[in-house]
């Protein structure tokens, strides 16, 4: 398993915040499934204010080129992104009409 890291900022208005993670403790079965068929085994999202940071651990097989392709071919992915950046907006350093941008490793402790 690889384990990335990703940011993304959401628009930063309580409510719209608040419509967010609705959407996402009743994630849409298709939503859920592109993720899981993609090779994604594990995946986290964390907030603060309106900073968001994901987690995913990954299969040898997965890779984000791949899962972009597929995310284009599947009409229910594209509607729940679009639905997705009524709240979101890209982090600062972002490259034009990116989205998660990803975090680089700079600590890692283990036991």
């Amino acid at each position: 398993m690889r384990r990335f890291a990703l940011a993304l900022d959401l628009v930063d208005d309580p409510q719209l915040i608040d419509e967010y993670e609705r959407y996402h403790k009743s994630l849409w079965p298709e939503i859920k499934a592109s993720i899981l068929d993609a090779g994604i085994g594990m995946m986290e999202i964390y907030r603060f204010s309106n900073r968001l940071v994901m987690i995913m651990e990954v299969d040898d097989e997965f890779s984000f080129s791949r899962k972009a392709e597929m995310d284009q071919e599947n009409p229910k992915v594209q509607e729940w992104e679009e639905l997705m950046w009524t709240y979101q907006r890209a982090i600062p350093g972002a490259k034009p009409g990116e989205k998660w941008v990803m975090m680089d490793k700079i600590f890692e402790l283990e036991k």
